[in-house]
């Protein structure tokens, strides 16, 4: 990657990082705690896809007319599939369902382990060949955030809501990956958009489905919690992040080592909390690991020819 393609990369995910950021927050606003329910987890998941589904034939729709839509074709079907099994439902829906139990602080332990496993997949599927100091690296990372989240929350939480948080680290990586290699054909923002609109058939009717019977029961915090997911979360965040993955998968994927802090920093207006010197110090230590990542080698495999 040239030092312009890849200061291009860094820039459009950190640009995705801090929209996603708030996700967290703002979907445990929009579903509430288990003694104060809000809105069903699977509303929140199918009804965000197809809000931002809608704007996306909206948008395709505008591309046409422009003369500058691109149409996916047989071959990157699969990869539509795959990337909405991720980022639609696997991702928001597993995620949403922890939060019910879990406060936001022990959920974003799957933005911490989301950049090891988005690495790791996308070396795989990039052909890609990491040095051992990158790797050392993302590892340190990780460990740092998921040390930082354990001590945050008092300790690791048992039952359900991890298992819900492991598939969703596990989905959304998937997810990511696809969309980037959607991503060089069709460009970011249309690939996100092929991938929502399509996805309609199954997301207006489980939305429909699950939606409030008594929507002014619902508190307007929840409603704010789930427009933000709608409409950055889940379409706009994906503009940005899709161009940076395409850009550079392996190295941007560490960008996203310091999104579970971000994440705080948006939680503490949403949810009163705290910011102290422990938080800190993580947090600029975190840093430290991506910006030492970022100076490593990722070579391309070798031809076996």
């Amino acid at each position: 990657m040239s030092p312009t393609h890849e200061r291009e990369a860094l820039f459009w995910g950190l640009v995705g990082v801090t929209l996603f950021a708030a996700t967290l927050p703002m979907t445990r606003l929009a579903v509430g705690p288990a003694d104060a329910p809000q809105l069903s987890p699977w509303f929140v998941t199918f009804g965000r896809a197809a809000a931002a589904g809608l704007l996306s034939v909206a948008y395709l729709r505008w591309q046409h007319v422009r003369g500058r839509l691109n149409v996916p074709v047989r071959a990157q079907w699969p990869l539509l599939g795959i990337t909405a099994f991720g980022v639609i439902v696997g991702f928001p829906l597993f995620l949403a369902l922890a939060l019910r139990t879990v406060p936001s602080t022990h959920g974003a332990v799957v933005t911490a382990l989301l950049p090891l496993s988005t690495a790791v997949l996308g070396a795989l599927w990039y052909r890609q060949r990491p040095s051992a100091g990158f790797w050392a690296c993302a590892l340190a990372g990780s460990g740092l955030v998921l040390g930082f989240m354990a001590w945050r929350a008092g300790g690791l939480y048992l039952g359900a809501a991890n298992l819900y948080l492991l598939v969703a680290m596990t989905t959304g990586a998937f997810g990511y990956i696809g969309g980037a290699r959607l991503t060089p054909r069709l460009g970011a923002e249309q690939a996100i958009c092929w991938v929502l609109a399509c996805s309609l058939p199954l997301t207006l009717p489980v939305a429909w489905w699950f939606a409030p019977a008594a929507p002014g029961a619902i508190s307007a915090m929840a409603w704010t919690g789930f427009a933000y997911v709608a409409l950055f979360s889940m379409w706009i965040g994906f503009f940005a992040w899709y161009r940076a993955l395409a850009l550079g998968a392996v190295r941007v994927s560490q960008i996203q080592l310091v999104q579970p802090f971000l994440s705080l920093l948006f939680a503490v207006p949403l949810a009163g909390e705290r910011l102290d010197a422990t938080t800190l110090v993580f947090a600029l230590a975190v840093i430290a690991t991506v910006y030492l990542g970022k100076k490593m080698p990722i070579q391309p495999a070798r031809n076996p020819a």
